[in-house]
């Protein structure tokens, strides 16, 4: 593995793990001096457990409740809390409305939800009214409705809702925002981004093990494969865009001085599950009959209100490498970086007009996060950047104060699955984003990445 592909993952070599981060000081919002966050967490499947894990590393943390209707999963969260050195916390899953009986429980302050996706909006409007700082998986939304109800929710009640989009605290996402703070690109024209990842062996398994090789999923099938292959079967849209819009749109400011302001999308022909099934299970086999609504690769175009354009590809139906494919172009250079390509061109610094690694520049712009705590959050999850999502969620929580990725932004990001339904279903006609914030994009300032806390 070489440097270029290394810095991404990489840590201190003798990272002590989360257990030894200092005890973060408790702020004067939920909670009071000396007191802990006091956490429910409404989904413990495999994402919601591994949230689970990295909260009870924590100092500052205490889980009161869980929720899940699969009591398997809630038997496996209890003994992971116990040998955290935690009491049991209240179990909630009778059956799918159990989850409001956890937000009117008064020792909650916060909630974390990764539960399926049909189930995000409506858990965080309830927990918002129910006063509950909440931290929501992605996608955030799967309507313009249901983007309206995030926003609208968050201003009725004035509680908080921070998108939970881990790729945003990528080691080398965070060094290029660096970047674009500091001008080094020059002013922003244009940039690419995605979800390509052959979720293949997601979408479907052998109903008793999570990726296990075969072709159900429903009803038959298990973990992911029992909720998520649906959408693809009837919806042609980009139904997971937020893992590389979410950094793309903190790069443009979007939300604030700067706003999507229309979408086109267009869709290849759908072929990959069906031949993943025939290849896995055989010809004859009942979901070889089925056909998949959504295409293959679908492709967005965004046009900003600041005059970038923003392309998003979405690619998880057949054979592909993870990739989001990140691109920056700006008037004075450009950058083209994953996990398998890190390249930058820098006019007036790079040699003729070829393409330099960036080993140099990911050094230089490292971000203040991953130098304080880049030892400290390798056993996160996903290269550690699990850890710095539910560090950021926590510490906002514990101020009750507007987190990096808020409501607006959880509903802006979300609605290209909407968007770009409509798109592909009118032969790529333009579609306008909703101004989620009303027009207060124009005077919001932005978040401040560019710090060492969360």
């Amino acid at each position: 593995m070489n440097q270029r592909r290394n810095f991404i993952k990489k840590t201190a070599i003798t990272g002590a793990g989360i257990a030894l981060l200092p005890n973060l000081s408790l702020g004067n919002g939920l909670v009071k001096d000396s007191q802990k966050l006091r956490v429910g967490v409404i989904g413990v499947g495999l994402r919601g457990t591994n949230h689970l894990d990295n909260l009870l590393k924590r100092t500052d943390v205490v889980i009161t409740a869980i929720c899940d209707i699969d009591q398997n999963r809630i038997a496996i969260a209890q003994d992971h809390i116990v040998k955290a050195g935690q009491k049991k916390a209240k179990a909630f899953g009778k059956n799918e409305q159990d989850y409001k009986n956890l937000l009117a429980l008064t020792e909650i302050d916060a909630v974390v939800i990764a539960t399926p996706w049909l189930w995000h909006t409506k858990m965080a409007v309830d927990s918002m009214k129910a006063g509950k700082y909440t931290g929501l998986e992605v996608s955030a939304a799967n309507t313009l409705e249901e983007c309206w109800d995030l926003v609208n929710t968050h201003e009725e009640t004035g509680s908080h809702l921070m998108i939970l989009e881990n790729v945003n605290y990528r080691r080398d996402v965070l060094a290029v925002l660096n970047m674009v703070k500091q001008n080094v690109f020059g002013e922003l024209l244009h940039f690419r981004c995605g979800y390509q990842h052959d979720l293949r062996g997601v979408k479907f398994n052998d109903g008793k093990t999570a990726y296990g090789k075969g072709a159900e999923f429903g009803a038959k099938g298990i973990s992911e494969s029992a909720w998520r292959t649906q959408h693809s079967l009837l919806r042609n849209a980009d139904v997971y865009p937020t893992h590389g819009l979410g950094p793309i749109a903190v790069m443009a400011d979007i939300n604030r001085g700067n706003r999507f302001l229309s979408l086109t999308s267009h869709a290849t022909k759908g072929v990959g599950l069906h031949k993943y099934i025939v290849d896995t299970a055989g010809e004859n086999h009942p979901n070889a009959k089925l056909k998949f609504k959504q295409g293959d690769i679908i492709t967005s175009t965004i046009e900003t209100s600041n005059g970038e354009t923003i392309i998003v590809t979405h690619n998880v139906n057949n054979p592909h490498p993870y990739s989001l494919g990140f691109k920056v172009q700006g008037a004075q250079g450009l950058t083209d970086f994953d996990y398998h390509t890190q390249r930058i061109h820098i006019e007036g610094t790079t040699e003729g007009h070829g393409w330099e690694n960036m080993d140099s520049w990911f050094e230089k712009y490292d971000h203040p996060l991953w130098r304080k705590f880049g030892s400290s959050a390798t056993e996160a999850g996903h290269g550690g950047i699990d850890f710095y999502v539910m560090n950021a969620f926590i510490e906002s929580a514990k101020e009750n104060t507007a987190p990096p990725m808020d409501a607006y932004d959880a509903a802006a990001w979300s609605a290209v699955t909407p968007l770009s339904e409509l798109s592909i279903e009118n032969n790529g006609e333009p579609q306008d984003f909703p101004d989620f914030t009303r027009g207060t994009w124009i005077k919001r300032k932005p978040y401040n990445w560019i710090k060492d806390t969360y």
